[in-house]
């Protein structure tokens, strides 16, 4: 499985109005967590998350919000932000610009944000230019892979170390699928920040 951990700076450059990281000259890194609420994931994350005193953004998927109310509403109360991640986890590259902007409203109903993320980071410039009017549209720059099951979780750990800098934000995905290298990983890099003297923040 290909992919970039670090995002390179020609698809930040095709993608300008989307954000990517935020100034380095903030010492803070954003952790952010994909496709929950999950009942497992989720609160391991919640835990992590409070014992390191660091606050995420958690790109909620809609439907998985109303099968979790109560893991959603732990999210808030813990003091997070949150952001629509679609209702279906629709691919925008396959979905008809009509159909995907829907999507968002339909989780918009239970997900009260002004911050988007695409699934799969796939998006065209004609739902940018749709969804632009009303939410800031979230991507990255470090990219951890807890989602290939082909990496351990110490390579999962690795890809975030070695690309981490201030004004990251990075992606992890509180999912069963990534469970094992998200659990193993998520620990040690708060770990990590603490020792660089980083905080860890939420988008808001």
């Amino acid at each position: 499985m290909f992919y970039f951990t670090k995002t390179p700076g020609l698809l930040k450059s095709l993608y300008k109005s989307c954000i990517w990281n935020f100034s380095p000259a903030v010492p803070a890194v954003y952790l952010t967590f994909d496709d929950g609420p999950h009942p497992k994931a989720t609160p391991f994350v919640l835990e992590q998350l409070k014992k390191y005193g660091a606050k995420a953004t958690f790109f909620c998927i809609g439907k998985n919000v109303v099968e979790q109310p109560e893991i959603y509403q732990q999210i808030l109360l813990d003091g997070h932000s949150v952001g629509n991640h679609t209702h279906n986890h629709l691919n925008g590259w396959k979905t008809a610009t009509d159909k995907y902007v829907a999507n968002i409203k339909e989780a918009a109903q239970y997900i009260r944000s002004n911050l988007f993320r695409p699934p799969y980071g796939r998006i065209s410039p004609f739902q940018i230019k749709e969804l632009k009017k009303d939410y800031r549209i979230i991507m990255w720059d470090v990219l951890s892979g807890d989602f290939d099951t082909e990496i351990t979780g110490e390579t999962c750990l690795q890809n975030v170390v070695f690309k981490l800098q201030p004004g990251s934000i990075v992606v992890f995905h509180d999912s069963e699928k990534a469970w094992d290298r998200m659990s193993y990983a998520l620990p040690r890099i708060l770990e990590h920040c603490k020792r660089q003297g980083w905080e860890v923040k939420a988008i808001v």
